[in-house]
This record gives C-alpha cells, sequence and structure tokens, in this order.
C-alpha cells in the first residue's frame, strides 16, 4: 500500500471509528434519550397553579419519567406522574434531614426512607448545601461523612443516595483544594449526580468529569450553558445563562456517551430559568430527539 493510501486508511478508520462511538451513545435504542427524565424544579412555577396539567404536559412532551423537588412533601407531583404513565424513580428531598438533622422541624431521614420505599423510589437526592455548611474544607469533610453515613442508612432500605452539586464545589479554597475535591476522595457509600451546567459553569469538561467517576455516578441533569458566560463563575450567574439542550456551548451528545461508560442510571434535562418554561422542555426534547 502506498503512503498516500495508507494515510488515507488510517483517516478513513479514524473517522469510522469516531463514529461508532457516538453512534453507540445516540443510537435509536439509547436508554437515556428514549427513558429521558425532567427535574421538575423547571416547572415549579406551573406546578404551583395546577399540578395535573403540567405533568399531563410534561407527558404529552415525550419525557417517560419525572425527579420532583421537595419531598416528602412531594405527594401531589408523584401521584399526577403516575396517572400520566411516567415513572418516578429518584427525587431531591429535604436537605437538612441529612446535613443539619437537629433544625427543628426536620423530618428525620429514617421517615424519609419509609416514604420512599412507600412510592416506590429508587434514588434520594440531595440537591443543595447552605453557605453556612461549606465555608471551609473541614465542613465538606463534615457533609462527606454526613452522607455516608445516610448513604448506608438507605442502602439498607434498596435506596441510593446521591448529592448534587453546583458551581461553587469546584471554587478553590485552602491551597487550591476544591469542595468537590474533597466529596471525591471522601465519598464512599455515598454517590454523585452530576449537573452537568454547574461543572461547566464551574470550568470543568463534565463529559470528562463523569467518566472520572464511573461507577459512583447515578445520574445526570442535562441543561445548556449560554454562549455569552465567562466561566469558571462560582456564583451571580444571570437567569439568561440558561438555555435549552442545543441552543448554548454544552455538547449533550458527550454527555450521553459518558453516561453510558460510566454506568448512570438517569438522566434528566433541567432548566432552572425560563421565560417559558413549557415551551423550554418542548425544545429541549427536540433537540434530543434530533441526535
Amino acid at each position: 500500500m502506498k503512503r498516500r493510501q495508507f494515510l488515507g486508511a488510517g483517516a478513513a478508520l479514524t473517522v469510522a471509528l469516531s463514529q461508532s462511538r457516538l453512534l453507540h451513545a445516540i443510537d435509536a435504542d439509547n436508554k437515556y434519550r428514549n427513558d429521558i427524565g425532567i427535574q421538575l424544579y423547571t416547572l415549579r412555577n406551573q406546578i404551583r397553579s395546577d399540578v395535573g396539567r403540567t405533568i399531563e404536559a410534561v407527558a404529552k412532551a415525550g419525557y417517560k419519567q419525572v425527579e420532583p423537588y421537595g419531598f416528602p412533601n412531594a405527594d401531589e407531583m408523584i401521584q399526577a406522574a403516575k396517572d400520566n404513565g411516567l415513572a418516578v424513580n429518584s427525587t431531591h428531598f429535604e436537605w437538612d434531614s441529612v446535613v443539619n438533622p437537629d433544625k427543628e422541624g426536620v423530618p428525620p431521614f429514617a421517615e424519609i426512607l419509609e416514604k420512599a420505599n412507600k412510592h416506590g423510589l429508587t434514588h434520594l437526592v440531595i440537591p443543595w448545601l447552605p453557605n453556612d455548611k461549606r465555608d471551609s474544607l473541614d465542613k465538606y469533610k463534615t457533609l462527606a461523612e454526613q452522607c455516608n453515613g445516610a448513604a448506608e442508612e438507605a442502602a439498607k432500605a434498596g435506596v441510593t443516595l446521591a448529592y448534587h452539586n453546583h458551581a461553587f464545589e469546584f471554587q478553590p479554597m485552602e491551597e487550591g483544594v476544591t469542595g468537590y475535591d474533597i466529596l471525591i476522595k471522601e465519598f464512599e457509600a455515598a454517590k454523585f449526580e452530576v449537573d452537568t451546567f454547574w461543572v461547566q459553569v464551574g470550568g470543568h469538561d463534565p463529559a470528562e468529569l463523569v467518566r472520572k467517576l464511573k461507577g459512583r455516578v447515578t445520574q445526570l441533569h442535562l441543561k445548556d450553558l449560554d454562549a455569552a458566560i465567562k466561566t469558571p463563575m462560582y456564583d451571580g450567574l444571570p437567569q439568561t445563562a440558561f438555555k435549552e439542550l442545543g441552543n448554548g456551548v454544552i455538547d449533550v451528545e458527550s454527555l450521553i456517551e459518558a453516561a453510558a461508560d460510566a454506568g448512570v442510571a438517569h438522566c434528566h434535562v433541567e432548566q432552572d430559568h425560563s421565560p417559558n418554561p413549557m415551551k423550554s422542555i418542548k425544545q429541549s426534547m427536540k433537540h434530543l430527539k434530533s441526535l
């Protein structure tokens, strides 16, 4: 074989392998696209007005599962989802039950687990960390200890516990170490729900992080970032930064491929802010179907 032919064949093989990897992620049987979920916080204002009609519209838009918020006070969302043939595998829940269990009025984590079992949930996610719980690396170590303990308790009930990130976990602290570095190092029983948008805002490659955490990521949140946003940005993000899938700088295809490589269970679309949330979730679904 002549050198030019050899180089040409090599280039063709490289393209073919690249396309093969991509098709593996987005073929017609891709479970993440076919079973795509929606984090219902996206539609919180609509849910506040009419839970039933909002969840019905979610089903009509093509979503197959929902991830509620505010659990254990999410009965209406869960029932409406089931009434519309939508699966409910995971929910965000009252984080204080793990990170601030002695706070007055906080439901015991054991009660949250009992109710999760009642609804047939398999995943519980800590969605937020208050400022006073994350202003030092030692506090992130305390968080990891709390999450590991709760995760062990959850596992006995057949439930997986995960922590959902924002961008603040990626802000360098003492000697350049980040809170997320601590969680990666210290999490044992606890898992990660990776919000890919916030990883990008925090200055990291979300697909690369998902692969790095192979076997430790239970779910992904998929959303897109406006190209005008300069990263990293750890706070003060404008609402206009949140875009529908395909309308920003995040490569959704690479995230779906990374999810498969890392053994992720579920993927959920989320858009924290939108002038028209229902229109936005339809646009994100349209993009997913085009992949």
